[in-house]
């Protein structure tokens, strides 16, 4: 931000405007990890018009779920001279290089949706995300308390290796089953996070699993997976939401539909507005000088058949997913 443009933003806050008043001249980078998922999608949607309610300047560079591509854009970021540059990373670790040219170029780092190793938390400014050991042990507590003493095998389908969100998303639903030896998990494999991974590993779990019989639930780290997954279990003749349950995360409106067919029974949703609580934090620390915690964490929320799938799946369908 220039002197002349700094002073106008003083002056307009002291007559009273909002801090959002003072970051016309803010331009920031977002490197997204890409569009592998509804939700994804939703979040760069949700950013968009996050950034516009701001007057902030959103430059977006689209990963395809590389970290190769990522890194390249933070540097051209940097290159840029960017006022601040947000990170949605793809995986956990090797961060440390490029972050640390960021931090040399007086650039700070936000991160979005996703943690990276605990080791360079002195290279980024704040983490806004969820806390995804804790949406894991919702979905686990969910399926202890609706299955009750029954025994219940589960298939379980990851979401990206290396991923922190994955990694939390697995701990927290292990935590939650935890004292249940009712419940156990017989299966678990990646799905990537898509769609057409999560369909054909579920393919591949019910021909393990005696065709299906041997399942009483599906655990997936995020709904896409478990949409493809519902797919997969049809084909196969078996009924979703029924003879097998099904647990997801991220509340996107395809869940939702399936919730109203009968065919999926409870998803934890993870808000897509990351980047609006990440603005905040940047603004008042670009002109006011606040640092933000370290953490901002997002809320959690259970959806169940019996919260009205169809008014919800209305209420987020525009939203961009």
């Amino acid at each position: 931000m220039n002197f002349k443009a700094l002073m106008l933003g003083t002056a307009l806050f002291g007559a009273g405007f909002s801090a959002s008043a003072l970051a016309a001249d803010l331009t920031v980078g977002f490197s997204q990890i890409g569009s592998e998922s509804g939700w994804r999608a939703a979040e760069t949607t949700v950013s968009k018009s996050e950034a516009k309610k701001h007057n902030v300047t959103l430059k977006i560079a689209d990963a395809q779920q590389k970290q190769e591509n990522q890194i390249k854009a933070i540097r051209s970021f940097i290159a840029q001279g960017v006022d601040a540059i947000f990170l949605a990373p793809v995986v956990a670790t090797g961060w440390d290089a490029v972050l640390k040219e960021a931090k040399e170029a007086q650039i700070p780092v936000v991160l979005l949706d996703r943690d990276i190793d605990p080791a360079g938390k002195d290279l980024y400014l704040t983490a806004v995300t969820s806390d995804s050991v804790h949406e894991g042990a919702v979905a686990g507590q969910w399926l202890v308390k609706t299955v009750g003493t029954k025994p219940c095998n589960v298939v379980e389908l990851q979401g990206t290796v290396g991923a922190s969100v994955a990694t939390n998303r697995k701990k927290g639903f292990e935590e939650g089953i935890a004292g249940h030896p009712n419940v156990k998990i017989v299966r678990s494999q990646t799905g990537d996070f898509t769609r057409a991974k999560g369909k054909e590993v579920m393919e591949s779990f019910i021909k393990a699993e005696g065709g299906g019989k041997n399942i009483c639930a599906v655990y997936a780290h995020n709904d896409d997976m478990m949409v493809g997954a519902i797919q997969a279990m049809k084909e196969a003749g078996l009924k979703p939401g029924t003879e097998i349950l099904t647990v997801s995360i991220d509340a996107v409106p395809d869940i939702f539909k399936a919730m109203a067919a009968g065919e999926a029974n409870a998803t934890v949703e993870l808000t897509p507005n990351m980047a609006g609580p990440a603005l905040d934090a940047v603004i008042a620390y670009k002109t006011k000088g606040t640092v933000p915690p370290k953490w901002i964490q997002t809320e959690s929320k259970l959806y169940t058949q019996a919260d009205n799938p169809k008014a919800v799946y209305e209420s987020k369908k525009d939203l961009g997913y």
